[in-house]
């Protein structure tokens, strides 16, 4: 089903034929004053031509062919031409909506999408800082799956490193194997904090410490038994968590596959002139190809631009995450041939994920030229006092922790509100409102924001939160419930008159134009807030119109914009990675 943006937009480049070269774009009027629809194609034509926009608009509106669709064009402030929808024009297009699997959202040319999301650290307890990565490039996985997209799932674990010297160090020394047992996840971190302290305050520990991470590069077979060892409990963790998230994954590449390809790496940097030695270490500086603003080689300080040049081999020869990134960037292409690659993280790696594709493309120009790269980078995770959200002692919060009080959290408000249902089913209740808050609320935010992490807030049923949502789809199942029909089984033949039935029936139409919009700059709030004005504008006309004490064509019509509302719901929820509940 093609959407009314897309069906304006065809019928507005056949009418610009005649202008010339100009991308024919129209876009959803953010206020309903100035129509359902507008294009400001007419300021870009005049600019071109130094004409009258005003004139050109004119021009463009004469030649456009629209009447089917839309009332009498109009021109508004300095030449934007206003689209309104003809409401029988418009209950045709949602009578195809109801008929529609898809909802109304086009099918866009295929692309090949590699997303690296999630990323934790083998021996290390999952934390709140891995949220924002894990449930954004899984929403966006999903939306770019729905639409069409062949996606590549990356964890692209932290399974190699000086840690696991320490890490050794305390398995050979300290480890008590029942705490293991009972909790790997707890005494490996109890191994690495009390190792480490004990390097930083020992040189034989340290030296110890990296006498151990030799051998397991050089193949040390004990120690290669007791790395994959650490791999795997941590491996159990990871899978335990995704799975109640509801993340999955199509490869899971540590660091360590591409160790056997870094030497490699820097000698080709090196021989290309690409890398140079500096002060013993390997590094890439500027080419003076880029304007020193743009040039992420470079920084200003009060003498002017100096050299800001990436290391991809330190002093004593090893290699760092730089040439682990490009040797992951270089099998990527090589693999997959993606299209697009995003690699997820915060925004505290800007610079280094500039560097590391200005570097990829001195490199491999040919391959970086046939592809999309994309550092899609977030924001913090505050707590009250304005600093990164710890527990009351000052610790990290643990992720499976975190999870656990969403859920019971989540199971008091279940059983105030409707304290006879069984306690399986308040439990699971509570399970999909816990999870489903602590993802929506991560996910509304802009994703280049901090915000401010509040379980009050979150868990409301009032304001653009998960339960308030899933309270919507709820209220519309009890609904089709009280009616005695299923979602689903209304006829397509629909009769719309009274304001707000038009009104949701457009907001339900729009859901085929949002979607798209999402992968422009990765952001999945675009739907969260889409979602959330669908249940206003749902609940807006719920109250003006009744449906189970209207009669006839008019009930029928009703039921069908509840069931396209219910669907849009659960749908638009189910791809930012949110399930709803049939009863709360």
């Amino acid at each position: 089903m093609e959407t009314i943006s897309s069906l304006l937009a065809s019928r507005l480049r056949i009418a610009l034929a005649d202008f010339g070269a100009v991308n024919a774009q129209v876009q959803a009027a953010t206020d309903p004053r100035f129509g359902d629809y507008q294009t400001s194609v007419a300021m870009v034509l005049a600019k071109q031509q130094r004409a009258n926009p005003r004139q050109v608009a004119q021009q463009i509106i004469d030649k456009l062919e629209v009447a089917d669709m839309c009332a009498p064009l109009e021109i508004a402030g300095a030449g934007f031409i206003n689209f309104r929808i003809k409401s029988e024009w418009l209950v045709e297009q949602f009578a195809q909506l109801l008929g529609d699997t898809r909802l109304g959202v086009p099918a866009l040319a295929r692309k090949k999408i590699v997303i690296d999301f999630s990323s934790p650290n083998v021996a290390k307890p999952m934390h709140i800082g891995h949220i924002r990565s894990t449930i954004l490039g899984d929403a966006l996985a999903r939306i770019a799956t729905f639409i069409g997209h062949e996606v590549v799932r990356d964890n692209h674990i932290g399974d190699w490193g000086t840690q696991f010297g320490m890490l050794l160090v305390g398995f050979k020394t300290e480890l008590d194997r029942a705490a293991l047992e009972a909790d790997p996840i707890g005494e490996m971190e109890r191994l690495y904090k009390l190792i480490s302290a004990r390097c930083k305050e020992n040189p034989a520990t340290l030296e110890s410490a990296r006498q151990e991470l030799v051998k397991l590069q050089d193949g040390d077979a004990e120690n290669l038994a007791l790395w994959h060892e650490m791999q795997r409990l941590s491996q159990d963790q990871f899978d335990t968590i995704y799975a109640r998230l509801g993340v999955k994954f199509d490869v899971m590449l540590g660091e360590s596959f591409y160790n056997p390809q870094l030497k490699g790496v820097v000698e080709e940097l090196r021989a290309r002139g690409i890398a140079t030695e500096s002060e013993g270490a390997l590094c890439v500086f500027s080419d003076g190809t880029l304007k020193p603003e743009e040039d992420p080689f470079l920084i200003k300080d009060q003498n002017g631009w100096r050299p800001n040049p990436a290391l991809v081999q330190k002093s004593d020869g090893a290699s760092n995450y730089t040439t682990t990134d490009l040797a992951t960037l270089e099998y990527r292409l090589k693999t997959w041939s993606p299209d697009e690659i995003l690699v997820l993280t915060d925004g505290r790696q800007q610079l280094h994920f500039r560097q590391l594709t200005a570097i990829f493309r001195r490199w491999h120009p040919e391959l970086a030229a046939q592809v999309r790269m994309a550092h899609v980078w977030f924001g913090a995770i505050l707590g009250p006092d304005g600093r990164p959200f710890k527990t009351r002692s000052g610790e990290t919060v643990k992720l499976a922790e975190l999870l656990d009080e969403a859920e019971e959290r989540a199971l008091v408000l279940v059983v105030e509100k409707n304290p006879d249902l069984p306690d399986v089913e308040r439990r699971e209740i509570a399970r999909i409102v816990g999870l489903g808050a602590v993802k929506y609320a991560d996910l509304l935010p802009n994703r280049q924001s901090d915000y401010t992490f509040s379980w009050d807030k979150m868990l409301s049923f009032q304001g653009n939160t998960a339960p308030y949502l899933q309270y919507s789809y709820v209220r519309i199942r009890s609904i089709f419930r009280k009616a005695g029909e299923e979602i689903g089984s209304q006829k397509s033949e629909v009769s719309l008159t009274e304001p707000a039935e038009l009104a949701l029936a457009r907001k339900l139409l729009h859901f085929g134009e949002v979607l798209p919009q999402v992968l422009d700059d990765y952001r999945p709030n675009i739907l969260a807030n889409y979602l959330y004005e669908l249940a206003a504008t749902f609940h807006s006309f719920f109250e003006s119109c009744p449906v189970l004490k209207s009669e006839g064509a008019t009930r029928a019509s009703r039921l069908a914009l509840c069931d396209v509302t219910a669907r849009v719901l659960k749908q638009g929820l189910g791809l930012l990675g949110i399930e709803v509940p049939e009863r709360m």
